[in-house]
């Protein structure tokens, strides 16, 4: 323990990055807020389903479509820490007097519906394994993280932090480790760690472009919009479009985020900065959504995608990664690949010269 009364602890793959508790824990002006913090980082982190459409063509003969459909159960600990909890909702059931559980559920089911629709892939491993979420863990826990099976949601302070389950961007950063964990594996440490978070966020910027059916242009890029109250001079936990701008408070501090490696940052904290450095690829797949046009899951989302699931290492480096997306860009088209290879070349990750293809 700290001479400040704080737990250094490593909240594993939550999304609320260590640092930004241990800055709330020591507050003085949200004194609410940060005793949550404070047990918040003291706490941690401790049969398939599918759908049956039915349609007549035109020769009025009966056509029978049977689709991946998400099992999802969502259960409620009711403010306590033992897992999984009591549950309330499951795949068939109406909606309940609950906003959390409802919004879990639809959002469960949308990054579902990402996953499948976008790159066929059935639930987060593939083979439509089923969705599974708690909600009111804790008391007034300040985070929401993916525990290696399952989503699990705080519902936050209210004088800092809203509820977790309102932004779809959240859910579908979580369940993103998840699609990561079976895939690629990305070591959650340093680079390869930033990777992982910086991943994690793609997915949820897509879940929530492809729930809205928005083009790039029309885009946020933010990653936890609304989970902030008011009173916090912030927008979002992260800005993937810009890096190091989400939020700028008087008591919690600036964005620490760097927008390119000229500012990387070499720490031991974060597990080596994995929330901190995750800004730099975060910023490299905005760019190149971006300049790809369109809708981002049918670009630089399937090249990102490809990555992942083509043999990329589990250390993987930034460097090691943005080879693998420019040999994932070079099979879908030349105007893709060079949107990629730029988007690395201006973050600072590749020049021309180091650019292979790493198969």
């Amino acid at each position: 323990m700290s001479t400040t009364g704080v737990v250094e602890a490593s909240i594993h793959q939550g999304i609320v990055p260590g640092y930004l508790l241990a800055k709330l824990a020591r507050s003085s002006q949200y004194t609410r807020a940060a005793e949550a913090a404070r047990q918040t980082l003291i706490k941690g982190r401790p049969e398939y389903h599918s759908t049956l459409q039915l349609s007549v063509d035109e020769n009025g003969d009966l056509i029978a479509d049977v689709q991946a459909a998400p099992t999802r159960t969502i259960y409620d600990t009711h403010n306590t820490e033992q897992l999984p909890g009591d549950k309330v909702r499951g795949e068939d059931d109406p909606e309940v007097a609950d906003t959390a559980v409802d919004q879990a559920f639809d959002g469960l089911g949308d990054t579902f519906q990402l996953l499948l629709q976008a790159f066929q892939r059935d639930s987060l491993d593939g083979k439509g394994a089923p969705l599974d979420a708690t909600v009111h863990y804790g008391e007034k826990y300040d985070n929401a993280f993916w525990n290696g099976s399952q989503m699990v949601f705080g519902d936050g302070d209210g004088e800092v932090f809203t509820g977790f389950t309102s932004s779809v961007t959240v859910i579908g950063h979580e369940l993103g480790h998840g699609v990561i964990q079976t895939t690629a594996g990305l070591e959650y440490q340093g680079q390869s760690g930033a990777l992982n978070e910086s991943c994690a966020d793609v997915f949820g910027a897509l879940t929530e472009q492809f729930t809205l059916n928005q083009t790039v242009d029309r885009a946020t890029w933010l990653i936890g919009e609304g989970i902030f109250t008011p009173q916090v001079q912030g927008r979002a936990l992260r800005d993937m479009m810009h890096p190091g701008t989400a939020y700028d408070d008087d008591e919690l501090g600036k964005d620490p985020q760097p927008a390119d490696m000229a500012h990387y940052v070499t720490t031991t904290e974060d597990n080596g900065g994995v929330h901190i450095n995750s800004g730099i690829p975060n910023r490299a797949f905005a760019l190149a959504a971006t300049a790809i046009g369109g809708r981002a899951w049918e670009g630089a989302g399937l090249v990102w995608y490809r990555a992942l699931t083509d043999g990329v290492s589990k250390t993987a480096t930034f460097t090691e990664f943005a080879e693998q997306t420019i040999a994932a860009a070079t099979d879908i088209g030349d105007s893709v690949e060079k949107a990629v290879r730029d988007a690395w070349i201006t973050v600072g990750v590749i020049e021309d010269a180091q650019v292979r293809d790493p198969r």
